[in-house]
Parts: structure tokens; C-alpha cells; sequence
């Protein structure tokens, strides 16, 4: 399995989770794991996706994303579990 750790946060706006999982979708990307909460007007969401089967390879899936993000005023980053798991080792 090749998991990344997708986290989007900023400002609640209509829309957010449908324009990443639509991207998601017609990528081959599966969701394993979501979860978003909104404190007050902002928004936050952390998923674990498996991109074993995508037709994008992980680095324009990230740059995609990021432009996404921009486009609707959040900020989405990827990382590699692995990657993810040994920063946030304590």
C-alpha cells in the first residue's frame, strides 16, 4: 500500500471536500480515512489516502492539490505516511 497523509485547512468555504474527493476520485485515489472538523468559521480535514492504484504519480498529485487549494482559498499539503510517521515520532 502507498499511503499519504493529505491535510487542508483554512477558511470554511462550500465546496472543500467535493473538489478534493472529486480530484481523488478521478485519480484512482482511495480514501482509507477522513475526518474534517470546523472550530468557529475554519475549516480542517486530515486523510489517509492509498495510492497504489493512482494514474498520477505522488509528486503532481501534491502539486495539483496545492493549486486546488489556492484556487478555493485553503491550503492542502501531502506527505508519504512514512515520512509523516517519523516527524511527528516523539
Amino acid at each position: 500500500m502507498n499511503k499519504i497523509i493529505i491535510t487542508v485547512v483554512g477558511k470554511d468555504t462550500v465546496g472543500i471536500i467535493a473538489k478534493v474527493c472529486t480530484y481523488l476520485a478521478e485519480s484512482q485515489v482511495n480514501i482509507l480515512d477522513i475526518s474534517q472538523t470546523i472550530v468557529q468559521e475554519f475549516f480542517n480535514m486530515m486523510m489517509i489516502v492509498d495510492m497504489e492504484k493512482s494514474l498520477k504519480p505522488f509528486e503532481q498529485m501534491s502539486a495539483d492539490l496545492e493549486k486546488i487549494g489556492q484556487d478555493i482559498g485553503v491550503r492542502i499539503k501531502c506527505q508519504r505516511e512514512e515520512i509523516f510517521t517519523k516527524m511527528h515520532r516523539i
